[in-house]
């Protein structure tokens, strides 16, 4: 019988007797006469970490399932307490690996990467800076949960954040309007506290970077994120071709989605309404959308049929929106269970089906590197990870006729500028996060300020039409990513370039495109970022001309549509 998620055990782990016994392991570890005995304890050692690992992702799903249970609110308050005591006690192990006799023969069996991640986490820590992560762990939670709390009175209902969705596309401009600025009405009664908590975060941040000897926390922040193989220049120079490619064809998209619904002037509040016979969404309500998903991964290979089998038997989807429920969405595994788990807000737009491919492809990925018997190769590094998500969503294209029928047209044209138009606000976060980590003492108003220079580099287009806090600088504050993973959000622009070049390659032969994918997927965590990316057989987006040569295949494509006949 398969045991399903509600059925997944949680306990607590006894920190005081987990690490009482990897001190244990360690001690005969550093005394090993073979790099073999070693390897053997080594298996024995993440045993104990796969178990925190599964007690912790349990608590972290069923509290942002339900943000009002209160046992699992304090289980996730008890993991942000002790993650620190949980780093420090993997630290010693990552110490004892990086400084092994044997490292060389251990380096051949378990791979270079297991070795730079641990280099990596020990640069991260060290026991002075607990307190401060301990911290920094409770902003982030202050953050989530606050966004979490609305409950929102809009057209007689009461709407959480994320059930706001379906209005931002809504044919009734006025509707659209008037959605926009209930939400940030919300936002601006708390808008002096997301400022404090974020400058809260940020001063605790910096201060754990100094403790640690780092100039400032973006050289912090870049190693907390294992950028192995790239670094701040190159980054840099990404975003410089972002402005320079990306951002007037963003600009020419815009025009046309204003000439297409019939606007004179584009406004924030229109961005999202893309037909004006209304956006393209699924026919079908959260089950059969999942229903769905079932025909088309039976259909898309026996790998991906294998998969989703696994993941509808143990239920391992919460999709719905509901009161109390945390925003966004996310796909983490579950190592005792061997469990990939998709997390998501489903609220009758597009979104519904483009999250359900897209953390079904972070899914997949987790489920067939499921067999590495290295923990830190379940998932690899965050821009990586995303290549496989963001890929998912074009190699699913041939199915969407299952969930859009009628509206498919519609879908795969607002999919494809919808994944352009993301880039120069995904750097715009980018250099935002590097401005404000570099000018730790900025004010919050000196914050905003910077937002809105950035918005007139990055997103020229954009008018707010007097909406408060919008007008101020302050769109970022929806943004969780800056608040919770600070410097992951180039990440997706990264991969997003990578998923264009298997779109490309799909249309001109997918079954080669297909198995280069399977391969990445099944490498996991093994390499780093650009590593992984000539293992797929796809060209860095570091590399100049690589954006380029993407925004063209991506223009021609988009004029091929006539748009204004959907």
């Amino acid at each position: 019988m398969v045991t399903t998620f509600k059925d997944y055990k949680y306990e607590r782990p006894d920190l005081g007797k987990i690490e009482t016994e990897v001190n244990a392991l360690l001690v005969e570890f550093n005394l090993a006469s073979s790099a073999d005995v070693q390897g053997e304890l080594i298996d024995q050692l993440n045993d104990y970490f796969n178990t925190m690992s599964t007690m912790e992702n349990l608590a972290y799903i069923r509290s942002s399932i339900d943000t009002n249970d209160e046992f699992y609110d304090g289980e996730r308050n008890f993991f942000d307490e002790y993650g620190p005591t949980i780093q420090e006690i993997s630290n010693k192990y990552y110490k004892a690996i990086t400084e092994s006799k044997y490292r060389d023969a251990l380096e051949e069996k378990y791979g270079r990467q297991l070795f730079e991640l641990a280099s990596n986490s020990l640069k991260s820590f060290d026991p002075k800076v607990k307190e401060l992560l301990q911290k920094e762990n409770k902003l982030d939670s202050e953050y989530s949960k606050l966004l979490a709390s609305a409950e929102i009175e809009f057209d007689g209902k009461k709407l959480n954040l994320s059930q706001f969705g379906p209005y931002s596309q809504h044919t009734d401009r006025t509707m659209r309007r008037g959605a926009s600025e209930t939400v940030q009405g919300f936002m601006g009664e708390h808008l002096e506290k997301i400022d404090q908590i974020y400058d809260d975060l940020v001063k605790t941040r910096d201060k754990i970077a100094r403790d640690l000897g780092y100039k400032d926390f973006v050289e912090l922040g870049y190693i907390r994120m294992d950028r192995i193989d790239y670094d701040r220049g190159m980054v840099d120079n990404f975003r410089k071709q972002v402005a320079e490619f990306i951002v007037p064809l963003v600009t020419e998209l815009k025009e046309r989605q204003s000439r297409r619904i019939g606007l004179d002037s584009l406004k924030s509040y229109d961005e999202n309404f893309d037909f004006l016979t209304g956006n393209a969404s699924p026919k079908g309500d959260a089950e059969e959308i999942l229903k769905n998903g079932e025909r088309m991964y039976k259909e898309l290979s026996p790998e991906t049929d294998e998969f989703y089998k696994f993941m509808r038997e143990r239920e391992l989807f919460d999709v719905e929106a509901k009161k109390g429920k945390e925003g966004g969405g996310y796909c983490t595994f579950i190592p005792d269970y061997a469990s990939p788990f998709i997390f998501s807000n489903f609220n009758g737009t597009l979104d519904d089906v483009t999250v359900l491919t897209h953390e079904a492809g972070h899914a997949f990925q987790s489920y067939m590197s499921r067999g590495y018997d290295v923990p830190e190769y379940q998932f690899p590094t965050l821009e990586s990870a995303e290549i496989h998500s963001m890929s998912m969503e074009y190699f699913t294209y041939p199915w969407m006729e299952l969930f859009f029928k009628e509206d498919t047209d519609k879908f795969k044209f607002s999919h494809m500028t919808g994944d352009i138009t993301f880039l120069p606000y995904g750097v715009a976060i980018d250099e935002f996060q590097h401005i404000i980590y570099e000018n730790p003492e900025f004010t919050p108003e000196e914050r905003r300020q910077e937002w809105k220079k950035l918005e007139e580099k990055y997103l020229p287009h954009r008018d707010y039409d007097g909406i408060e806090p919008l007008e101020s600088g302050a769109l970022w504050h929806r943004q969780g990513h800056v608040f919770s993973v600070p410097f992951y959000y180039i990440d997706y622009t990264l991969a997003q370039v990578c998923a264009l070049q298997f779109w490309k390659r799909a249309n001109e032969d997918f079954e080669e495109a297909w198995k280069d994918y399977i391969n990445l997927c099944r490498l996991g965590g093994t390499l780093p970022f650009n590593s992984l990316v000539e293992a797929a057989n796809l060209r860095s987006p570091f590399e100049d001309g690589c954006l380029e040569s993407v925004v063209g295949e991506v223009r021609d494509y988009l004029n091929s549509i006539d748009d204004k006949s959907l």
